[in-house]
């Protein structure tokens, strides 16, 4: 069986709680039930709350496999909801490791790419009172990833994703994660990656400062602010 859509979910921004701040989210993602619309922007009726990090042409769409939630209810302990992640689209067959950067599917009606792995960030940490969460994400790998839409147009559960192309030298979304947040000196690796078509700015940024020995501070993406 090849890639499917199992749900659709989209949210407004509302509040969320954590290390005694409160900040704006849309993470409170909900099913659909049906079709929407997905625009270049990302489907009819959804919001972000952080648009630097989130949403916008780059990021029109977060994908997470439905596949990797029995593992996360063991590791955690948790009954997590549908959408937990604050995914967009929850896909069968389509893991991090099968899915290339710059790869092109037909969705429904829309045409797709896949434009950059996702960097967990705390809000899911906050969400489930979990505060090692988003490390956990980056080092399982099961981070989902990101499109850009190509064509708009109407996307609906049980739709398929159907690969039409991928890049020469492409590399997966499991080998940028594995460079980027497990072995982070292989400097080989880096360099497969910086020479690759489809990695994001971000990314090559990053590893550029790597090589350079340049350390980075990911406390603010991981573990969030505090305050009173």
């Amino acid at each position: 069986m090849g890639a499917v859509v199992v749900e659709i979910s989209v949210g407004r921004v509302g509040r969320l709680a954590g290390r005694g701040k409160g900040v704006k989210s849309a993470i409170f993602k909900r099913p659909l039930g049906g079709p929407a619309w997905l625009g270049r922007e990302g489907f009819a009726g959804d919001e972000q709350a952080d648009r630097k990090n989130h949403g916008g042409p780059e990021k029109a769409a977060f994908v997470y496999p439905t596949e990797h939630y029995p593992r996360w209810q063991e590791m955690l302990g948790l009954e997590l909801p549908p959408a937990a992640f604050g995914e967009n689209l929850s896909t069968r067959g389509l893991a991090e490791d099968g899915v290339c950067l710059g790869d092109v599917y037909r969705l429904g009606g829309a045409l797709v790419q896949v434009s950059q792995p996702r960097r967990p960030c705390y809000k899911p940490a906050w969400r489930f009172g979990v505060r090692d969460l988003a490390l956990l994400t980056q080092e399982s790998g099961m981070t989902g990833f990101y499109l850009r839409v190509l064509e708009e147009g109407e996307v609906a559960p049980g739709d398929a994703l159907a690969l039409l192309e991928r890049p020469v030298g492409a590399v997966s979304v499991g080998e940028a994660n594995r460079v980027m947040h497990r072995d982070r000196d292989d400097a080989e690796g880096m360099g497969r990656l910086l020479a690759a078509p489809g990695l994001p700015p971000s990314w090559h940024a990053a590893f550029e400062r790597r090589l350079a020995g340049v350390g980075e501070d990911g406390a603010g993406r991981l573990e969030g602010p505090v305050g009173a």
